[in-house]
C-alpha cells in the first residue's frame, strides 16, 4: 500500500467496494456489521478512474506526460476513427484542477464476433501459443479462439511499438507513437496530433508535399523500414494511409499484424509489398523513379533482415 492510501467507512481507492455506516447486516454470528455495497467508486469528474494501476505499462524512461497518480481520471471525447479490427477512440487522461493532461489514443480491438478475421491467417504464421487447446481453438476460429485471436493482436502491436520507440529514441531513424499501456484487448497510445484541439495528424495520404517535403518523407521511409529490416520484422500492411505526419515527421502506426520474417516463411513477401505500396504513392506523387528505386531498396531490406 502506498503512503497516500487509505481506507475507512467513507474512503476507498477506486474499484473497492465501500459501505456507509447506517448500512448494516445482522449476521447470524449476533451482531451488526456493516454490509458492503457493490456500487462503483467514480470520480466526480471525467467518465473513469485511470487504468494505469491494472494495465501493463510501456518502455522506460516514460515521457514527462504520462499520467501514473492514482488521482487521474479518464474523459473518452469521441472517436478518432474505425478501423477493420479495432476502433481509436480520444481520450484525455488527467489529474482534475491541474495542467497535468495527456491525451491519448485508446484502439478497442473488437470481440470475436464484430472483427474481420479474412486476413488472419498469414499474419499469424510464425505466432505460436504453448497449450495446444489454444492453438486448437485459434485455428478452428472458434469464439475462443477468436478472442485469442484480438489478444495477439494487442500484445503484438504494444510489444511492436514499445520496441521500436526505444529504438527511435536512440537512433531518431523511425517514429511511433508511445505505447502508454495495454490492458486486455485496449491498447492506449500518445495521440499523435493537436492536443489543444483533439484534431489528429494528416495521414501521408491526405498530404500534398511539394518535392524537397516529398523527398524528404521519402528518406525518412527508408530509415523506417531499414529500422524494421534489421529488427528482423515487416509492418505487414504499410500504406500511404497507415502513416502519419506530423511537425515535418513521418510516424507509423497501426502494427498489429506486425511480421517476424524469419518465422514466417512469407516473410520476404512481407517486406516487398510494405515498399511496392509505399513506393507506389511517392511516385505518383513526383518523386523521381531513380529515387525510388523499389526494386534495389527491397534487396537491401531482404539483406539487411538476414533473408540474403
Amino acid at each position: 500500500m502506498r503512503e497516500h492510501d487509505s481506507f475507512g467507512p467513507t474512503t476507498t481507492r477506486r474499484g473497492r467496494r465501500k459501505f456507509d455506516d447506517d448500512d448494516v447486516t445482522f449476521l447470524k454470528r449476533g451482531r451488526l456489521e456493516p454490509a458492503l455495497s457493490t456500487e462503483p467508486d467514480l470520480p466526480e469528474t471525467g467518465d473513469r478512474w485511470s487504468t494505469w494501476d491494472d494495465a501493463l505499462h510501456g518502455p522506460e524512461p516514460r515521457p514527462d506526460w504520462v499520467r501514473t497518480e492514482f488521482a487521474a481520471v479518464d474523459t473518452e471525447l469521441g472517436m478518432v476513427k474505425t478501423g477493420k479490427e479495432a476502433d481509436v477512440f480520444l481520450v484525455r487522461r488527467a489529474i482534475p484542477d491541474t495542467d497535468k493532461v495527456s491525451m491519448l489514443a485508446a484502439k478497442r480491438y473488437r470481440d470475436g464476433d464484430h472483427r474481420l478475421f479474412h486476413r488472419d491467417a498469414g499474419y499469424l504464421e510464425g505466432r505460436r501459443v504453448r497449450r495446444s487447446r489454444e492453438m486448437r481453438a485459434m485455428t478452428g476460429r472458434t469464439s475462443f479462439g477468436k478472442e485469442l485471436i484480438a489478444g495477439q493482436w494487442a500484445a503484438a502491436e504494444f510489444g511492436a511499438l514499445s520496441h521500436l520507440w526505444q529504438v527511435g529514441q536512440e537512433s531518431g531513424a523511425v517514429s511511433v507513437p508511445y505505447p502508454v499501456q495495454l490492458l486486455g484487448t485496449e491498447l492506449m497510445l500518445e495521440f499523435i496530433g493537436d492536443w489543444e484541439t483533439g484534431e489528429a495528424a494528416p495521414r501521408l495520404a491526405q498530404t500534398r508535399p511539394d518535392p524537397d517535403r516529398l523527398a524528404d518523407l521519402w528518406r525518412q521511409m527508408v530509415d523506417a523500414l531499414s529500422v524494421l529490416a534489421r529488427a528482423q520484422v515487416a509492418h505487414g500492411d504499410l500504406s500511404p494511409y497507415n502513416l502519419l505526419v506530423h511537425d515535418g515527421r513521418l510516424v507509423l502506426i497501426d502494427l498489429p499484424q506486425i511480421v517476424d520474417v524469419i518465422a514466417n516463411p512469407q516473410g520476404a513477401d512481407f517486406i516487398a509489398r510494405d515498399v511496392r505500396n509505399v513506393a507506389k504513392w511517392f511516385g505518383a506523387r513526383g518523386l523521381p523513379a531513380d529515387v525510388l528505386d523499389a526494386d534495389g531498396l527491397i534487396e537491401r531490406l531482404l539483406y539487411e533482415s538476414g533473408l540474403q
